[in-house]
């Protein structure tokens, strides 16, 4: 199954794709000037990908997990995509995907580490998704 992964931000949108549920790999990340132009160039992307299924990621089981899941829902209804939307605990995926780039290359905000999230909150579902086989 083809899937997209978004790592919503106020600034900037990481996002990250797996044709097979296998490799996943980081794509540039969408400069967010206003929620319908970002919303219409992360449909552009799920359509450009063919992808089947979106998992976004938001911060589970703190005070601002509801909020989050609303506004979650809110720009989901702005990008229209009808297919199936899972969400995953992002819970420290951005400090994960600073972690990893420390050291090859001068940190620039270009969306890198937002995509890079984006590809740690993939790698995490389908980890989810590959345990799940085995209960």
């Amino acid at each position: 199954m083809r899937i997209i992964a978004i790592d919503l931000g106020l600034k900037r949108i990481g996002l990250a794709y797996t044709a097979e549920g296998t490799i996943v790999t980081p794509l540039p990340a969408v400069e967010r000037r206003n929620r319908h132009q970002a919303a219409a160039e992360v449909n552009a992307c799920i359509s450009e990908w063919k992808a089947e299924a979106v998992v976004i990621g938001i911060p589970m089981g703190g005070s601002s997990e509801e909020e989050m899941r609303r506004r979650v829902a809110h720009f989901m209804n702005l990008v229209a995509f009808e297919g199936p939307l899972y969400y995953q605990d992002e819970s420290e995926s951005s400090l994960e995907a600073q972690e990893l780039m420390r050291g090859v290359m001068k940190q620039k905000r270009d969306g890198r580490i937002d995509s890079l999230a984006a590809k740690i909150i993939l790698d995490r579902w389908l980890l989810t998704q590959e345990a799940e086989k085995y209960m």
